[in-house]
């Protein structure tokens, strides 16, 4: 019987798990381009991704980063460079799904099968009234300084609702 409880939780904790990471953002991918020539395996390459803020409507964040290929890379076992870069815009009216942290992560996305992940950060300036994204990468041990940033303009009739 303890056998039975221990796989129903087991179970229950797999697909609470499962949903908690299915209901992320995630990116789509909107293109790539090869960047060097793999014998065995997929090319090396720069994709590009949009990824939608969740909590401003109106927003989209395209962000291009490498992306390793070869046997590893096809297997997803490559870990993929650090560099990236975030280009965020205004892609229609711009509405907020409530108040805002001051900084908040809203996107990650692993670049290595352990421990490496590629963030999106956004930052509200509420003397400019504008929204600031940030982008880097990160790892358990050693992460990287490497970074890119992009902002996007609020009209100022528009308040960005801040906690």
């Amino acid at each position: 019987m303890k056998a039975i409880n221990l796989s129903v939780r087991a179970a229950s904790l797999f697909v609470s798990m499962f949903f908690a990471f299915a209901s992320t953002a995630h990116a789509e991918a909107i293109g790539s381009v090869d960047t060097a020539f793999k014998l065995i395996g997929p090319d090396h390459k720069i994709v590009v991704e949009a990824y939608d803020d969740p909590k401003v409507n109106g927003i989209t964040c395209y962000v291009s980063r490498a992306k390793t290929g070869g046997i590893a890379g096809g297997l997803g076992l490559a870990e993929d460079k650090a560099e990236a870069s975030i280009a965020c815009r205004q892609v229609g009216p711009i509405s907020f799904t409530g108040p805002l942290k001051q900084e908040e992560e809203v996107f990650n996305q692993s670049l290595s099968i352990l421990f490496k992940k590629l963030r999106i950060v956004r930052m509200v300036d509420q003397k400019r009234n504008a929204l600031v994204y940030l982008t880097y990468s990160d790892k358990l041990v050693d992460g990287s300084p490497k970074n890119s940033v992009t902002a996007v303009a609020v009209d100022h009739s528009t308040v960005i609702p801040v906690k």
